[in-house]
């Protein structure tokens, strides 16, 4: 079999395998070259999810008409003016894409350059099929026609419109969310979907492009190391998804997924969320551009570091110190369902005395028996008492306990938790701040003002111990002993003194100080559980977060336990001073607040 050179048309048919994997990846083209071109408004055509219909219009600096026949060719690009590649400062440098989406689609190209006459040129798979003057204003018009028609392998293996139309969505908020400057707007079979306008603030054209409470639940991001700087925003832990579709990730202005910088997401929120959920993030890296590799993929979206490690350490130390300066703060979203509830649970007292309303409200008005002032020996069944069935009001004994005020309640202004003024359910403290009314749990705030604790004590040097009076046998199985007899010494660092009692047992002869009187079975049982779980060549000071989460949880204030007044008022203070403390160690929110507009609703107030 001799070896042949392949024919242009088939050489870019195949080089559109790579390039146009499907609409979205045509359109990410397209808007790059406009962006690329200089242009201050891009508007955007779909039909059928790109399928049927791509146009692209922008009023960047437009082509000549030789230029026009000159970027129809592989690997023809004004990007590149020199061949230091590594250097690149624009989205596009291959010069494959438009020959690429003309291969297999008919493509319209229209640009004018200003001062000059408009020029259009016209290829139908491949093939040259017209040119001559057009009528446009300056700057450039592409329109992809009936992507893969003629190439009925790739077409089949397209997802529906919806789908298709999704990943061009996603797409553009990408692009649009790395050039504030740039004003888009996006149509979808006629229909408006999209439109950012020009000179936004980036976090303002970040939270209209996923979510608008991220601003009031956001960090701002200003970090900088070795010359390599971090900008953005990040979601507060507890304002959080269940996929990770909303990290959008940036590289010197270029849309990214890439697993190092997703891994470092996770890794800053490792130990504030649930395994299950995923942060709302908005990163851009500026990276000198001879330390990154941005030629490594023809789609454009994947990119090498020189040095990696650096990369993924700055972007949890300034995820970790934007998360520190957010203190106490949790995202607050009111429930739709809960203040469902709450409005609907009014009751009214019926005239037979029947309770309307939801739980026990019909507890606040009942006929109750009530003895006669002159029992009669008469009565029969009742003993000596004969009961008067008149109606009477009653108010019921209180379901908790008051403490008598030996000095004036503290003012609530100058503490943004506020000051206790009960316990609900021996689990929620109730506190009045100045602008609201704030519900806290008190075992996940304690649970994470005990990690917190921990983690200090371990950066000073490790966690006391305190040595109980008599040791405490846990039985485990085998290899649970042997995981815990292994780490013997790195748990001792966490003040948890351990030793080896027989094939089956752990003698336990001492636990962390701060953790107090708990369930020391329970404690070692989850963290022989915690070891199963890690990889043996990490240290446990690398999983610091989860054991010290482990024993944090142990050792913190239960549900259930009846506080003092200054317990909670200790509670509360602690939690404000302390970082991280709107959000227990599993990403729940350890506090929410009704304020007073929203209680004023509940009354019908407002």
């Amino acid at each position: 079999m001799s070896i042949r050179r392949l024919p242009e048309h088939l050489i870019n048919r195949i080089a559109a395998g790579e390039v146009v994997e499907r609409p979205a990846s045509a359109l990410k083209e397209l808007v790059e070259n406009a962006i690329d071109a200089g242009a201050t408004r891009i508007a955007i055509r779909l039909g059928a999810g790109g399928t049927d219909l791509i146009e692209v219009t922008d009023d960047g600096c437009g082509m000549s008409p030789a230029d026009m026949a000159l970027a129809l060719e592989r690997h023809a690009t004004s990007k590149l003016p020199d061949e230091a590649i590594e250097a690149v400062a624009t989205l596009g440098f291959r010069g494959e894409a438009l020959p690429s989406i003309a291969s297999v689609a008919r493509l319209s190209l229209e640009s004018r350059v200003p001062g000059s006459e408009g020029w259009s040129r016209t290829v139908d798979n491949g093939e040259v099929t017209g040119e001559g003057p057009a009528a446009i204003p300056p700057g450039t018009r592409v329109r992809v026609d009936s992507l893969f028609e003629r190439v009925p392998a790739r077409r089949k293996f397209l997802r529906s419109p919806r789908s298709e139309y999704a990943a061009c969505l996603d797409v553009v908020k990408r692009l649009a969310m790395a050039r504030p400057d740039i004003g888009f707007t996006l149509e979808h079979d006629g229909r408006r979907v999209l439109s950012v306008s020009a000179g936004e603030t980036l976090p303002d054209r970040v939270a209209a492009l996923t979510d608008r409470g991220l601003i009031e639940n956001g960090i701002g991001i200003d970090f900088v190391r070795e010359g390599v700087a971090l900008g953005g925003i990040a979601g507060l832990p507890t304002f959080n998804r269940g996929v990770a579709d909303h990290q959008y990730l940036f590289v010197n202005g270029r849309p990214v997924k890439d697993r190092l910088l997703v891994g470092a997401v996770r890794g800053a929120y490792a130990d504030f969320m649930a395994r299950d959920r995923h942060a709302v993030v908005a990163l851009f890296l500026d990276v000198p551009p001879s330390e990154v590799d941005v030629n490594v993929h023809p789609a454009k979206t994947e990119v090498r570091f020189r040095e990696p490690a650096l990369v993924r350490g700055l972007i949890v130390s300034g995820l970790r110190r934007a998360l520190d300066e957010a203190g106490h703060r949790s995202a607050q979203r009111a429930d739709a369902a809960t203040m469902e509830m709450w409005t609907s649970s009014s009751f009214y007292p019926s005239p037979s005395g029947e309770g309307q309303g939801v739980g026990d409200a019909s507890q606040s008005f009942a006929f109750e028996a009530q003895p006669h002032p002159n029992p009669s020996p008469e009565g029969k069944g009742l003993g000596s008492r004969v009961y008067d069935r008149r109606p009477t009001f009653f108010t019921p004994p209180p379901q908790a306990r008051a403490e008598p005020a030996y000095a004036p309640p503290p003012e609530t202004v100058s503490f943004p938790l506020g000051v206790a003024r009960g316990q609900v359910a021996k689990t929620y403290i109730v506190a009045e701040a100045e602008d609201g009314l704030v519900l806290v749990d008190q075992h996940a705030a304690h649970e994470r003002l005990v990690l917190e604790r921990m983690r200090k004590s371990m950066a000073n040097g490790g966690v006391a111990s305190q040595a109980l009076l008599l040791p405490e046998v846990v039985e485990l199985d085998e290899p649970a002993c042997d995981r815990l007899e292994a780490r013997a010494g790195e748990l001792a660092e966490f003040g948890l003194d351990l030793d080896r009692f027989g094939p089956r047992a752990m003698l336990v002869r001492g636990v962390p100080a701060m953790l107090g009187q708990g369930d020391v079975t329970g404690l070692v049982t989850d963290i022989a559980d915690e070891l199963a779980a890690f990889d043996e060549a990490l240290s446990l000071k690398e999983r610091l977060d989860h054991v010290a989460a482990t024993m944090a949880c142990h050792g913190s204030v239960r549900a259930g336990r009846v506080l003092s007044v200054a317990e909670m008022n200790a509670l509360l203070r602690e939690m404000e001073v302390t970082p991280h403390s709107g959000q227990c160690n599993h990403g729940r929110p350890t506090w929410v607040k009704l304020a007073h507009g929203d209680i004023e609703k509940l009354f019908g107030r407002r």
